[in-house]
């Protein structure tokens, strides 16, 4: 019987499970917050209204009463995916049921009905679709009907959100981003005069700002749209040059000195607000991978800027107007959960998947103690602020468990078999050995962690051991692909696959490429370290 024998026992007879889906942990209180995670989301799951015939879709939770276009029914809702497909999948298409004649989909969907004040866009619907679609069966009838909805969508804020003729989208509200309480809208109305949409405050005199979330949203949102229209025997080409131009207008909201995107206001100007719309950009795939690499290293990455005790804030530290108060609803500052489950995107499009580990490493710890799930939480102690039940910190919870300790299916095929333990960033305990259980076609996979070792079995056997800090990369069938260095440091040792085995050193995000016993292709952005 090996060492890792109690935790796996543990493991296999918990009677929690998510779907398809158990974990266990020993040594600190992240197995009983994952526990109330799962408890937690099924409360978030339900009928929008009292007619108990409609399907149960994803709520966001807290004080927020149904799903919002900008969260539940995107980045939620796609991480939801692995655990609920059905869930995601009717969420999905309750939006599109509700879109408007003219083509605006709701911002909103609550029991009072749907909301079309705003268009509140972040993380690009398209794309959570398009991966609903490869991960849960690739269903043409669903896929039909997403895209019908999200092309008329980009046909209505193509009329109505480009008044200046510049190709790019254009905020009109606070609400339009979902950045309450942030500076980049001080001065400028929360909602939309009257709550049209098509209108904004013509008074304001800064009003309409050229913004770069929205444009690189639907930049993102029309290459997806590509894709779904070639899966569909349509011609992507339209959609590809509809991409190439809003990333020619997103170029107007770029200043080379900073290295950082800014609204344009009316007047022309940059509104100098440093904040989350970096991440949402980057996290629409724009940039190449030496751009990001520096965005990292001057700001993500910066404890100056967004590199916090408990990582990431919602505004630049050194901003004079940073928000203190953690207690209230605020993307003038505080750490938002909608930020950090929009991350990984981000991190993992260009390889760096060693900094997004410890930079959540100190959030995993704040969570397994916090008792609640709020929107917000305090940069400097990881104390829990706003509201709570919020599906978004319970699912950035469930999936950075996964992502970062256990087996997470990709859309693509893939399957990553992570060998992390949670680093103990401050005095609390954490978890000291880990097993994560997830069935995939039939086949039921563990992976147990320790601070040593990663150990995988294969319905029941033992068919996968590595050393500490890499990640697994393999088929549906457990077959290895290729390791990933996980952490800044090198690392080095045996890796036992199905018999076989390898000796091997990978380095932070390098990319080992493996065909049988022998390295076939090695490849890495290198690690950013974080600065002061």
């Amino acid at each position: 019987m090996t060492r890792t024998a109690p935790v796996l026992e543990r493991l296999r007879a918990s009677s929690v499970r998510l779907g398809e889906v158990r974990f266990a942990a020993l040594g600190g209180p992240l197995e009983a917050a994952w526990q109330q995670a799962v408890d937690e989301l099924a409360r978030c799951i339900l009928p929008l209204g009292d007619d108990t015939s409609t399907p149960p879709v994803l709520n966001e939770g807290g004080v927020y009463l149904g799903s919002w276009l900008e969260s539940t029914a995107t980045i939620n809702a796609e991480v939801l995916d692995r655990f609920q497909p059905d869930v995601t999948r009717d969420t999905h298409l309750q939006f599109a049921a509700n879109q408007r004649e003219d083509g605006l989909l709701p911002y909103k969907l609550t029991a009072h009905g749907p909301g079309y004040a705003q268009i509140q866009m972040v993380t690009p619907f398209a794309r959570s679709v398009w991966h609903h679609y490869l991960a849960a069966g690739r269903d043409h009838d669903y896929l039909a009907a997403m895209y019908r909805a999200l092309a008329r969508h980009d046909d209505w804020l193509a009329m109505q959100r480009d008044t200046r003729g510049t190709g790019g989208v254009e905020a009109f509200c606070t609400f339009d981003t979902g950045h309450d309480r942030s500076p980049r809208f001080w001065g400028v109305p929360d909602q939309t005069p009257h709550g049209d949409a098509a209108a904004f405050d013509p008074e304001s005199g800064v009003l309409p700002f050229l913004a770069p979330d929205l444009t690189a949203n639907v930049a993102c949102q029309r290459a997806y749209l590509a894709r779904i229209a070639e899966e569909l025997g349509d011609d992507p080409a339209p959609w590809r040059a509809k991409a190439a131009a809003s990333l020619a207008a997103l170029e107007a909201c770029f200043d080379e000195h900073d290295g950082c995107w800014y609204d344009v206001d009316a007047a022309g100007r940059y509104v100098r607000v440093q904040s989350d719309v970096l991440m949402r950009v980057l996290a629409c795939e724009v940039g190449d991978a030496e751009f990001f690499a520096a965005s990292l290293e001057r700001y993500l990455l910066n404890s100056r800027k967004f590199f916090s005790a408990y990582p990431f804030t919602s505004l630049a530290l050194d901003d004079p107007r940073f928000d203190h108060d953690f207690r209230t609803n605020s993307w003038g500052g505080p750490v938002n959960f909608l930020t950090l489950i929009r991350a990984p995107h981000a991190f993992e499009h260009h390889g760096h998947v060693a900094e997004l580990g410890f930079s959540l490493m100190p959030v995993v710890a704040a969570v397994a103690r916090m008792g609640r799930f709020p929107q917000v939480m305090s940069p400097w102690t990881g104390e829990p602020g706003y509201t709570e039940q919020y599906s978004p910190a319970i699912l950035w919870l469930l999936d950075t468990v996964e992502r970062l300790f256990g087996i997470l299916p990709r859309p693509d095929g893939e399957l990553w078999f992570t060998g992390l333990v949670p680093r103990r960033v401050d005095h609390h305990d954490v978890a000291d050995e880990l097993a994560y259980e997830r069935t995939v076609d039939g086949v039921r996979f563990e992976l147990v962690n320790t601070a040593t070792e990663a150990i995988g079995y294969r319905d029941g056997e033992e068919f996968l051991r590595m050393p500490h800090g890499m990640r697994a990369v393999t088929d549906r069938a457990g077959r290895l692909m290729a390791l990933v260095g996980m952490t800044a440091r090198p690392v080095a040792g045996t890796v036992r696959i199905d018999g076989g085995a390898i000796d091997v050193e990978v380095a932070g995000n390098e990319h080992v490429e493996l065909d049988g016993a022998r390295v076939a292709r090695r490849g890495g952005p290198g690690v950013v370290l974080p600065r002061a």
